[in-house]
């Protein structure tokens, strides 16, 4: 079902989504209000959401939904503007499955809904593949390997289901912990701003977008900006950001592939990588890359993940050194660091 008070939204919207045989729409509606009434009725799956609309809002009719109705699915359509991304993030916060930007720019009908359709129909069809029992990879311990190294720097990759699941970990990451982190979270300019500064007002540790130049250095969270590759640069010890707007890479932009490769020539295996929910499989050829220099490689598991495509593909390759509940990786952690640095003494 479509909820949004644009008739021309509507119509792009159902349009676009009639290029997937898979998805039917059955009905729309113009505000909050009657989304609700119309629930009964229709019966969807899930439902795309507006956040700005007369009479009842795209935030309070999710509210309503996570009371009522906790199994429909919800992807939130936001604009390319600071509030937009405000609102969003308060929308994911509030138990939004995803999320789509507004098609902006000059171009024809069908370009538009071309567009549309490329964004918005792989994210209705992520949340209906068929789950594999997980259990079986977990946990992992790569037998090949004669040890871990200690490492100098934690990374983690994510995409959808991102902001909930940083605003998750993060918060239990002590003040103490030893290391820089470095965030590549899929999304795009301006929201990754906003989320930083979410983070930030609950995490002990500073939460910051990156800036081209800065220092890697502990105590910090750095996330990669939107539209940008975060890279790392220098020598252990003197380690700097770089931001680049090179190709996108698995259709990301940042990517985490790009990411944990520059990790992997800087740090070598003194990395501990820590790959969380999304949709894809961006992050498994950089896991490969650090495994193969000796880092310690961590998945998040099917259950607790809201798309288990980029965890589920590092966990398949056989990559992971564990597999776990996102409650308990900041458990798993700071463990890991206490061990290995208690190795290394």
């Amino acid at each position: 079902m479509i909820v949004d008070d644009s008739v021309v939204i509507r119509r792009l919207v159902t349009h676009a989504l009639e290029q997937a045989p898979e998805i039917e729409v059955v009905g729309a509606a113009s505000n909050g209000k009657l989304g609700l009434e119309r629930i009964p009725q229709w019966n969807p799956d899930l439902i795309t959401l507006d956040i700005e609309m007369p009479e009842m809002d795209g935030i309070a009719m999710l509210r309503t939904l996570q009371a009522q109705y906790p199994r429909i699915l919800v992807v939130m359509f936001s604009t390319l503007t600071e509030r937009g991304a405000a609102g969003t993030l308060e929308a994911l916060a509030s138990g939004a499955d995803d999320y789509v930007t507004k098609i902006s720019g000059a171009g024809s009908l069908e370009q538009s809904m071309a567009q549309l359709g490329r964004e918005l129909i792989p994210k209705i069809l992520q949340f209906f593949q068929p789950r594999v029992a997980s259990a079986s990879f977990a946990p992992i311990k790569k037998s090949s390997r004669n040890s871990i190294a200690v490492p100098r720097v934690l990374t983690i990759g994510v995409s959808t289901g991102g902001p909930s699941a940083l605003a998750e970990l993060l918060p239990e990451i002590p003040a103490t912990f030893p290391l820089p982190i470095l965030v590549v979270q899929h999304m795009p300019a301006m929201f990754t701003r906003s989320l930083a500064e979410r983070l930030n007002a609950n995490c002990p540790l500073r939460v910051l977008e990156a800036k081209a130049g800065m220092a890697v250095v502990a105590g910090m969270v750095l996330i990669a900006p939107g539209d940008f590759h975060m890279r790392v640069a220098g020598k252990i010890g003197n380690v700097q950001i770089t931001l680049d707007r090179e190709p996108p890479v698995n259709s990301c932009r940042p990517s985490v592939d790009v990411l944990w490769q520059s990790l992997a020539d800087v740090y070598g295996g003194a990395v501990l990588a820590v790959i969380l929910t999304g949709m894809g499989q961006d992050g498994a050829n950089g896991a490969a890359g650090l495994s193969a220099r000796g880092a310690c490689i961590f998945a998040q598991d099917e259950a607790s993940s809201v798309v288990w495509g980029m965890p589920g593909a590092v966990v398949r390759a056989g990559l992971a050194d564990r597999v776990a509940a996102l409650a308990d990786l900041p458990g798993e952690i700071t463990s890991a660091v206490r061990a290995t640095a208690g190795t290394a003494a």
